[in-house]
């Protein structure tokens, strides 16, 4: 049995709250870190040092002997350097303790070592962390000790970001100027700011580790590269929701109280749709934090997984014919005295200012839902986008039958007078009440749901950050909102300008709105008809930031640079072939050391049986059928792995980056799917004594 847990007493037991900040800092300078945090500028050295002094003293206090600053590169995870607080002992031999302001705000960490997409060469070294006072610095503990992190933006020494934070910052403060422009259209002066809030669903799967470690492929590219289906899979939808099994339930019970310390509000918990496949939900935060709050999860759950026994799976496919994992990006807009801007109210119909914001929200994704796909691209989400268990790779919105009705009165019409009313829940049983339902049904197959006062971005993958997904929908909304405000700022009578805009807008980006089925062959058909781009892989999808369209979106708004663009599409490419690359390099391994031997081991031990048959009498006719089947699938397997190792040796030392990154898909995946197939049929012969690794019914059944 569990034992008691107070919430509320350990919950930011290891973050530096506000309270905490108050409770250690004197009173003028809390206020100055609190203006500085809430309205930009920079803290004065001397006051820097203060805060240092405190936040190092409330460190020490709960057993930090070091610290760190906390950030995330374009590896896709976390980094940190850690810095022992000892300073130079005295003239007594005393070991002193110390960190200052200067240590607090800047630190420094080799940039040419961390993907630049050729921003900085090897020999230019020096690239800067600097404090991102907007996300609170919190304690991790582990077998390391407890480590003081301080979160932090990465920049090169030339200042292009070198991160994930940095961007998706700049892309808060554009949604912000713009929206409150918005705002102040229509008489709001009490909001002061205008901040994205996001809550990113997190689905993973638990394996057993011991089960986990003999299988090359997942430790090196954490999916399975060989495997045939089990008995049973997820077809009787008997794992969604059910019963969560005693293993499973101490590993989450100690996840959320790791997640609770942090601040991180873990909320939800449940089975997912494939055997051994979950999924933890938070409540909404900032963008910033929620991204950082992301990244801790997904961090922790890898290390309690293994406290467990178990090993936790991230990738989106990490079995092939069952359902994948993805990130559902919760995505909303607040301001600061409690708006939602996305809240539709009572009478959406009638709710101008909400139907300003949707119709700019429709404009944003028609017209860069390119960037939108993009920004949910990474290697392991090629294999599940589309896949019947995710969105399909085409981006649309997905609206709801009583907004779609409202969008079609006013592009009819211009008016929307009437409005389709909520229903009501009839269970025939005289016990349950009666109660009103939600206007509107949800949509899995829809990338881009509007769930009620948010809008769900299904597509992002499991593993990926949720920075630039983010990044682009604040730009490419605040974009909108821009151009809007322009336009009605000018106008001589608002009231007519702003009905005549949320018309225009619907008529001319209605093409986004579909609200059916978008697994269907007849949704790709209709996407096609009408000028929707269907980017169906990561690498189709890269030089969508380097078009004219988005350099000019995002220099417009202090983004992206440039050149920062051109780095990161360099980086995507690289980061695409190197990855099919370690995989392959693992099938080739698995192949030729471990499944080929084995299937021939079990092919002499046949040929053993077919001659002492023979030596008996007796016709050897399944024996030799059985043998046939081995050894034409063993061979098919041979003629496969040569083909793909010498595909693999040509797209190895191809230079540039674009050209290797579509030879790997157009020639090396193809490959590795020529040499899995004879390898999964192998499996289902060969007996379980002579397999030489674990199947998928001993991942996902024996937990």
């Amino acid at each position: 049995m569990g034992t008691n847990i107070n919430v509320e007493e350990i919950f930011a037991k290891n973050v530096f709250t506000v309270a905490k900040m108050r409770d250690y800092l004197p009173e003028e300078v809390f206020a100055e870190v609190m203006r500085v945090r809430d309205n930009g500028g920079e803290l004065t050295l001397k006051t820097a040092d203060v805060v240092a002094q405190a936040m190092k003293k409330w460190a020490i206090e709960n057993g930090a002997t070091h610290y760190t600053h906390w950030f995330q590169p374009l590896t896709g995870i976390t980094a940190e350097k850690h810095d022992a607080f000892i300073k130079h002992p005295d003239a007594e031999g005393k070991c002193l303790l110390e960190f200052s302001g200067k240590e607090l705000i800047k630190g420094e960490s080799d940039a040419s070592s961390f993907p630049s997409g050729g921003l900085r060469a090897t020999f230019e070294a020096r690239g800067y962390t600097a404090w991102d006072m907007t996300s609170p610095a919190f304690l991790k503990e582990d077998a390391i000790g407890t480590i003081l992190c301080i979160p932090t933006a990465f920049c090169s020494y030339t200042s292009e970001a070198l991160d994930m934070k940095t961007p998706l910052l700049r892309s808060m403060e554009a949604i912000n100027e713009q929206a409150l422009r918005i705002l102040r259209l229509f008489g709001n002066t009490s909001s002061k700011k205008v901040f994205p809030n996001v809550g990113p669903e997190q689905e993973y799967f638990l394996v057993d580790r011991d089960t986990y470690l003999k299988r090359e492929d997942l430790i090196f590219t954490g999916r399975t590269l060989f495997g045939a289906p089990a008995p049973k899979g997820q077809e009787l939808d008997d794992h969604y929701y059910g019963t969560i099994e005693e293993r499973i339930g101490a590993f989450m019970n100690d996840l959320n109280v790791e997640l609770w310390k942090l601040g991180v509000t873990a909320k939800t918990q449940h089975n997912e749709v494939a055997p051994a496949q979950h999924e933890l939900a938070p409540i909404y935060e900032t963008a910033n934090i929620a991204m950082d709050h992301n990244q801790l999860t997904m961090e922790i759950m890898k290390k309690v997984a293994q406290r467990h026994g178990l090993a936790c799976l991230l990738h989106e496919k990490p079995f092939q014919g069952v359902n994948g994992s993805g990130k559902h990006d919760n995505w909303s807009l607040s301001t600061d005295d409690g708006i939602n801007l996305l809240d539709p109210g009572e009478t959406p119909n009638e709710n101008i200012q909400f139907l300003l914001v949707l119709a700019c929200i429709l404009k944003a994704v028609d017209t860069h839902a390119d960037l939108l796909r993009q920004s949910a691209s990474c290697p392991g989400n090629d294999l599940r986008l589309g896949a019947s268990e995710a969105p399909p790779a085409i981006i649309s919105v997905f609206l709801g039958e009583q907004l779609d009705d409202v969008v079609r009165q006013l592009v009819e019409t211009g008016e929307a007078s009437t409005l389709k009313g909520n229903k009501v829940l009839k269970t025939g049983v005289s016990t349950i009440p009666d109660f009103a339902i939600d206007a509107t049904d949800r949509n899995r197959t829809s990338p881009f749901a509007f769930t009620g006062n948010k809008f769900e971005f299904r597509s992002v993958g499991s593993s990926d950050s949720i920075g630039s997904p983010n990044t682009v929908l604040n730009t490419i909304v605040a974009e909108a909102f821009c151009e809007a405000a322009d336009e009605l700022e000018a106008a001589d009578d608002f009231g007519l300008a702003v009905h005549d805009l949320i018309k225009r807008y619907m008529t001319e980006h209605n093409r986004i709105i579909f609200n059916g089925d978008g697994y269907s062959d007849a949704w790709v058909k209709e996407a096609e008809r009408r000028g929707l781009p269907n980017l169906k892989s990561m690498v189709d999808a890269v030089d969508t930031i380097k078009t004219e369209k988005a350099v000019k979106l995002y220099e417009k708004f202090g983004v992206f640079t440039r050149s920062e663009l051109e780095s990161r599409a360099e980086i995507l490419y690289e980061q695409y072939s190197r990855t099919v690359n370690i995989e392959a390099h693992a099938m080739t391994s698995m192949a030729s050391k471990q499944i080929i031997p084995a299937a021939m081991e079990y092919a002499g031990m046949l040929a053993e049986t077919v001659n002492q048959m023979k030596q008996a009498g007796v016709e050897p006719i399944v024996p030799m059928q059985m043998l046939k089947q081995v050894n034409d699938n063993i061979t098919e397997m041979q003629q496969a792995l040569e083909s793909m190792k010498e595909k693999r040796k040509t797209g190895i030392v191809m230079k540039n980056q674009k050209e290797r990154a579509f030879y790997f898909k157009d020639n090396v995946v193809p490959a590795m799917a020529a040499l899995r197939a004879p390898a999964d049929r192998l499996e289902k012969i060969v007996d379980k004594e002579y397999w030489p690794i674990p199947s998928y019914a001993d991942l996902m059944f024996e937990v």
